[in-house]
C-alpha cells in the first residue's frame, strides 16, 4: 500500500500511484467540505494528505499531475444558488504543523525577499476561525453583493442572506469607492447549542458542529431561515480595492474595525517566528474558553508592499500560512463497511461508525482507504498497526481535528468479538457484478464494467455536468441520478437529444415530481446554451482518468483546437514518435496522464461515445493572451544555474506571462536556455543540441520594457 511507504523509499511507479490516490481523496474531501457542508474527513487528515502529496511532488517534480491538489481551491458552487465571479481570487492557505514549520516559513520569506536573519520582519497572528469564508463587495459604501468562496474563482450569491447578519454593515462610511471585505461566518458554541435544542423540539434535523450549522444557515435558499439563525462574522482580509486601506496588514484590520466590521481581538503584531509561536501557544491555551471554534492561527507578513513582492503560488499566497492545531482521538465501534464505486471504477471502503462525540462533534463515518489498509498490510505485504486488521464489530480508534473523524488509526483486539471474521473485500463490483481487479502496483481495486456499470456511468455523468466541465444550469447530481434511473440518459450525448427525443421534451419532464413547465423549459434552454463550449471544458468533461481541470487547460492551450488534439492522438497511440514526444513535452503532462488520454480515444466504445457527443457541439478554440510583442511567445524556455537578479519562481512566472512555455529539462523542443552560474549538464546538453543560450542579464535585455 503506497500510503504506508516512506516517501524516501518510493519508486517512481509507486509515486505515480500514490499521487493518483491522493488526488482522488483530496478532490472528494474538498467537495464534501466546501459544496455539501458534510465533511467526510478531518482537517488533520486532509492536511496530512495534502502535505504528503506536496512532499512527493517535491521529490518527483516531473510526476506532478496537471490536476494536482496543490492547484485546487475549495469546490464547485452548490445547486440552487446564483454565481458571482470574484474580482480577485479567494485563495487557500499553506499549513504549518509544528514550530519548525513556522521557522521554515520565515526562512523562505527572507530567502525570497533577499533579507538576512537580522533584518526586521513583522507578522500579524490571528485565530483561524472554523466557519464559512465570505466576500462582501461594497460600492460607494453600500453593500451590493456577498459571495461564498466556492472554487476560489466563482462563489455562490448569498447576498440577501448576508444582509440578515448583524455583524455585516449595510452601509460603510469613509470607505474606498470599491471595497471587498472578506472574512468568516461562524456560530458561537452557546448559539449552536440553543439552535440544536430548538431543532430537536421542532423535530427537525440537528447539526453536528457549529461550522456545519453556520455554513448550512448561510446557504439557505430562503433568507428568512438565515435570518432566524444566530450567525456572526469576523472580517480579516480584502479582495478588490479602489484605494488601499493601509500600508500594513495590522493597520488594514484596524481600519476595518473603524468602519464597523467585527475583527478578532486576539489579532496581534509579532516580530519573527519566536513571537509567533508564543502567541500561538497563548491562543491554544485559551481555545476552550473562546466560545467559538478555531482550528489554528494564521500568520501574515505585515508589510503590504512585501506581500506584493512575495505574490502567490497557484493556490496559496507566499506571505501567509496557517499554523494548525493537532488532531483529537476517540474510540467507537465499527458497525459496518460499505463499498462505494467511483467514476473511474475505484472500489472505496467506507467505515460506518457508532456515532461518537469528539471535542463536541458527533461523527459516524471514516475512510478506510483500500483493502490493504483494512487487512493491516502495506503495499509490500509488511504489517501496519503491528498487523492488526480491521473488522466489523471492532472497537476502533479514530482521530479528528476541527470537525469530523476521518481515519481509523488503531484497533483494540482485547475488545474484539469472539465471532468476528476478517473482512472479505469484494472481487466483483457491488453495483454491476463485473470483476473488480487490482493492477500490479495499484493500491486500488477497480470495476472492469466500464460503461455497463451504473455507478461509473452516473458518476461520469455527474462529472460531465459539473461546474468545471459543461456546467449546465438546472442539471446537477440529483437530476443526473433521476434521468439515468428513468433511462433518459446513459452517456453525455443523450443530454443533448433530450428535447428532440421527447417531442420537445417539455410534457414528459414537467409532469415529473419537482418539475414544472418553467423549470423544464429552462433546463432545455440551458442544455442548448452549452452546445457551443470552450475546448478545455470539453476535455475536462470527458472525465478521462488523470486528466483534470488544469491538465485540460494545458492540453487546450497546447493544441488550440479539437481537431488538432484528436489528429495528434492517433499517431501518439504508438507511445513513440513525434506526436508522442510532443504530448510529453507539455509542461505538466507526464507518461501516466498521456497514456490515459491516448487510451481513452483508443477504446472503441469510449471513442464512439465521444464522437456522438462532439456531433452535437460547436467547440470553441482556445484563446491565448495577446503576446504579439513578446520575443519569447510560444517558445520553450529552460532556466538553470544560480539566478542572482530574480528567484526561479519569479523567472518562471514572468516568462509564462509573456507567452513562453517553461520546461524543467533541456530537449530538442527547447528554444532558449537561460543559464546562471553553475548551469552544469543542462548548459552542456543545450550546446550539443545547438540551442540558444543566454545569461541572466541577456534575459532581462531580451524582455526589456515588457
Amino acid at each position: 500500500m503506497t500510503q504506508d511507504i516512506s516517501i524516501s523509499e518510493l519508486s517512481e511507479d509507486e509515486a505515480t500511484t500514490e499521487l493518483a490516490r491522493l488526488s482522488g481523496l483530496i478532490t472528494s474531501a474538498n467537495s464534501a467540505y466546501h459544496t455539501k457542508d458534510a465533511p467526510e474527513i478531518s482537517d488533520a487528515e486532509f492536511d496530512a494528505l495534502k502535505r504528503r502529496n506536496l512532499e512527493i511532488e517535491e521529490k518527483f517534480p516531473h510526476l506532478k499531475r496537471a490536476d494536482s491538489p496543490t492547484e485546487q481551491i475549495g469546490a464547485s458552487v452548490a445547486e440552487g444558488f446564483g454565481k458571482i465571479q470574484h474580482a480577485v481570487r479567494m485563495l487557500s492557505l499553506g499549513n504549518a504543523f509544528d514550530d519548525q514549520d513556522v521557522t521554515d516559513f520565515d526562512t523562505r520569506i527572507r530567502k525570497y525577499l533577499g533579507l538576512d536573519a537580522t533584518h526586521p520582519l513583522s507578522y500579524t497572528a490571528e485565530p483561524k476561525i472554523d466557519g464559512l469564508s465570505l466576500s462582501l463587495r461594497y460600492e460607494r459604501g453600500r453593500l451590493v453583493h456577498a459571495a461564498t468562496r466556492g472554487d476560489g474563482t466563482t462563489g455562490e450569491n448569498v447576498t440577501e442572506n448576508a444582509r440578515t447578519i448583524s455583524d455585516i454593515p449595510q452601509l460603510v462610511e469613509n470607505a474606498p469607492d470599491v471595497m471587498e471585505i472578506r472574512g468568516e461566518v461562524y456560530m458561537s458554541h452557546a448559539d449552536f447549542q440553543a439552535l440544536n435544542s430548538a431543532q430537536e423540539k421542532k423535530g427537525d434535523k440537528t447539526f453536528s458542529n457549529p461550522r456545519n450549522a453556520a455554513a448550512g444557515s448561510l446557504r439557505q435558499l430562503d433568507p428568512e431561515i438565515t435570518k432566524s439563525r444566530p450567525l456572526k462574522f469576523f472580517a480579516y482580509a480584502w479582495g478588490e480595492l479602489s484605494a488601499p486601506l493601509s500600508g500594513t496588514q495590522f493597520g488594514a484590520i484596524g481600519r476595518m474595525a473603524q468602519m464597523g466590521f467585527s475583527t478578532n481581538p486576539l489579532t496581534q503584531l509579532c516580530d519573527g517566528p519566536t513571537e509567533l509561536i508564543k502567541h500561538y501557544r497563548s491562543i491554544e491555551t485559551a481555545r476552550s474558553d473562546l466560545g467559538y471554534d478555531i482550528d489554528g492561527v494564521v500568520y501574515k507578513v505585515d508589510d503590504l508592499n512585501l506581500q506584493t513582492r512575495l505574490g502567490f503560488r497557484s493556490t496559496t499566497p507566499r506571505w501567509a500560512i496557517a499554523h494548525k492545531f493537532p488532531a483529537e482521538l476517540a474510540w467507537t465501534i465499527l458497525e459496518s463497511i460499505d463499498i462505494q464505486v467511483g467514476r473511474t471504477g475505484a472500489l472505496s471502503p467506507v467505515a460506518r461508525l457508532k456515532p461518537v462525540t469528539v471535542g463536541g462533534v458527533v461523527v459516524s463515518n471514516a475512510t478506510l482507504h483500500n483493502e490493504d489498509y483494512i487487512a493491516g498490510l502495506d503495499s509490500n505485504g509488511a504489517p501496519i498497526r503491528e498487523g492488526r486488521d480491521i473488522r466489523v464489530g471492532d472497537h476502533v480508534q479514530v482521530y479528528r481535528a476541527g470537525d469530523v473523524i476521518p481515519k481509523i488509526a488503531d484497533v483494540d483486539l482485547k475488545k474484539r468479538p469472539e465471532n468476528s471474521v476478517a473482512f472479505d473485500f469484494p472481487t466483483r463490483c457491488p453495483e454491476c457484478g463485473s470483476p473488480a481487479i487490482r493492477d500490479e502496483g495499484d493500491a486500488v481495486r477497480r470495476c472492469t464494467g466500464g460503461l455497463i456499470c451504473p455507478a461509473q456511468t452516473v458518476e461520469k455523468l455527474k462529472h460531465f455536468v459539473s461546474r468545471g466541465a459543461f456546467d449546465i444550469d438546472g442539471m446537477g447530481a440529483k437530476q443526473v441520478e433521476q434521468f439515468h434511473h428513468d433511462g433518459w440518459i446513459k452517456e453525455p450525448a443523450d443530454i443533448f437529444t433530450l428535447r428532440d427525443r421527447f417531442g420537445q421534451g417539455l410534457q414528459q419532464l414537467k409532469n415529473r415530481e419537482g418539475w414544472g413547465e418553467k423549470s423544464a423549459t429552462a433546463l432545455f434552454d440551458a442544455i442548448d446554451d452549452r452546445r457551443k463550449i470552450d475546448l478545455d471544458r470539453v476535455i475536462f468533461g470527458l472525465g478521462i482518468r488523470h486528466v483534470g481541470a488544469a491538465a485540460s487547460t494545458l492540453l487546450a492551450n497546447h493544441y488550440g483546437s479539437w481537431s488538432a488534439l484528436t489528429s495528434a492522438i492517433e499517431p501518439a497511440s504508438a507511445r513513440e514518435g513525434a506526436a508522442w514526444d510532443d504530448l510529453l513535452s507539455i509542461d505538466g503532462v507526464g507518461t501516466v496522464m498521456a497514456t490515459s488520454l491516448v487510451a481513452a480515444f483508443e477504446n472503441p466504445l469510449e471513442a464512439a461515445s465521444i464522437d456522438r457527443l462532439v456531433s452535437h457541439l460547436t467547440i470553441v478554440d482556445a484563446v491565448l493572451p495577446d503576446t504579439s510583442d513578446s520575443p519569447v511567445a510560444g517558445k520553450t524556455v529552460v532556466f538553470t544555474g544560480s539566478l542572482e537578479r530574480m528567484t526561479r519562481a519569479e523567472a518562471k512566472s514572468r516568462a509564462e506571462s509573456l507567452g513562453a512555455k517553461v520546461a524543467g529539462s533541456v530537449s530538442k523542443k527547447t528554444d532558449l536556455l537561460v543559464a546562471g552560474p553553475g548551469a552544469g549538464s543542462k548548459a552542456k546538453k543545450a550546446a550539443e543540441l545547438g540551442i540558444d543560450t543566454i545569461d541572466e542579464d541577456g534575459w532581462f535585455d531580451l524582455i526589456d520594457g515588457l
